[in-house]
């Protein structure tokens, strides 16, 4: 079944003509409505009737995260407060997120795109969604809501946390459909074994997983344990939240990108030269219909390929392949987008703490842990016991509310952690391991 045939299913040459008018408008709208593009484009001597073929995208300047942080927290809006009517944000230091708004005719495009995915998973109207990705700033629980209202789906927007709770809802209310991390789904899972309750029994079906890495052995141990079908979801704030991308149930072999609303670029992350299908690349959007804060090839810093062969589901958008790292040092923690240099600067902001710190990453069942180890000074090392307590227990707090995220923080002598000559290793990520 396919929501959208019309868009869903374009000839490949349909397609680029329609990405190369909305291209056009995109440029026309934030040279006039974006500062910020108009001295890039000034700056390139490019104007936007520049753009005359699809393959003049290559013309225009990238935009990153920085860019968004740099001019927080509307400085990048292409419409007037008065037509904002939602805002989202996702984590940052002190104040310095990166914030992106909606207008109401973003918000049902943004609907329409997340009840194509469902569609694409197996959902359908018929179904009850159990919704567990967290509600609030974050764009996965509430992107994943309307787009089940919009589907016609009944959903049950229970957010994150009260695990064996959500375990008794599963059971109740006989859901169809789960949306969440995929760590999370595995310890729903353990959950329920410890409550007796066999989840596998239960009427779901089909889960809906992203907001963090996840391999094909997970996806297979998802499935093998809560008796589902495991599709991967793709999105990110800046772009728009989760449906820029998602499997299909028929296929599962990569995720159709939404193309006549994001036009799709991979890119040698060090030269920013644009590569063939194939070949693997950051990968780049622009996102061609939004109107509250569009962005120019946004570099979102995730490794892939682009395959544009028509899939067996009948769908003729071009696929991304799951996501296999990053250009960047970004750690995604349970779901939570997480920078070194934010802890950092937290770290720098506490009294008696030192610059030399590590973040050590592990998996322990099927949840993901961070510790941070930071060396404090001498007069601190000196320091009574219960006033190392309070610093740790000041910086997990910072942690916490700054970036969303728990941390064990751990305080260390001086000198203990490790020094390079080269690039300090901050990170040491043991996922993976064994």
């Amino acid at each position: 079944m396919i929501f959208d045939v019309k868009n869903e299913t374009l000839p490949r040459e349909d397609m680029e003509r329609l990405q190369l008018r909305r291209l056009q408008a995109l440029c026309e709208r934030v040279y006039v409505n974006v500062p910020f593009y108009k001295k890039k484009f000034d700056e390139k001597g490019l104007k936007p009737t520049d753009i005359r073929t699809l393959e003049d995208v290559r013309l225009l300047p990238f935009t990153d995260k920085q860019d968004l942080r740099n001019h927080y927290p509307f400085g990048m809006f292409a419409v007037s407060r008065d037509q904002i009517v939602r805002i989202h944000s996702s984590s940052g230091t002190t104040g310095k997120a990166t914030v992106v708004g909606y207008t109401k005719r973003d918000l049902e495009t943004w609907g329409q795109l997340m009840a194509r995915s469902f569609v694409a998973a197996g959902a359908t109207p018929k179904d009850m969604i159990h919704n567990a990705y967290g509600y609030g700033l974050f764009t996965g629980g509430l992107g994943a809501h309307f787009g089940g209202e919009t589907l016609g789906a009944a959903v049950v927007p229970v957010s994150g946390g009260a695990t064996r709770r959500q375990v008794m809802l599963l059971k109740d209310f006989e859901s169809d459909v789960i949306c969440c991390t995929p760590s999370y789904a595995l310890f729903l899972a353990e959950s329920a074994a410890e409550m007796g309750i066999d989840i596998r029994k239960l009427p779901l079906r089909i889960g809906i997983f992203g907001a963090e890495p996840w391999t094909e052995e997970m996806r297979r141990d998802i499935e093998a344990k809560l008796g589902i079908k495991a599709i991967d979801i793709y999105g990110l704030s800046e772009v728009m939240g989760p449906g820029v991308a998602i499997e299909c149930e028929d296929a599962q072999d990569g995720l159709h990108i939404q193309e006549d609303h994001f036009l799709a670029e991979t890119i040698d992350p060090d030269s920013g030269e644009v590569l063939a299908p194939g070949q693997e690349g950051e990968l780049v959007f622009t996102t061609l219909t939004k109107e509250g804060i569009p962005l120019l090839r946004y570099r979102t810093r995730d490794l892939t390929t682009l395959n544009t062969t028509p899939c067996r589901c009948g769908r003729t958008t071009t696929r991304m392949r799951r996501v296999t790292g990053r250009s960047d040092d970004m750690l995604i923690i349970r779901g939570v987008n997480v920078f070194p240099s934010q802890i950092e600067s937290i770290l720098i902001e506490t009294e008696g703490l030192t610059p030399h710190y590590q973040l050590i990453i592990e998996r322990h069942g099927n949840m993901d842990t961070l510790e941070v180890q930071v060396e404090v000074n001498e007069s601190m090392f000196s320091d009574e016991i219960k006033n190392l307590q309070r610093v740790e227990s000041k910086v997990t707090k910072n942690i916490k509310e700054f970036l969303g995220v728990t941390a064990k923080v751990k305080l260390v002598e001086p000198k203990t952690i490790a020094r390079s000559e080269g690039k300090a290793k901050r990170i040491i990520d043991k996922r993976n391991e064994g």
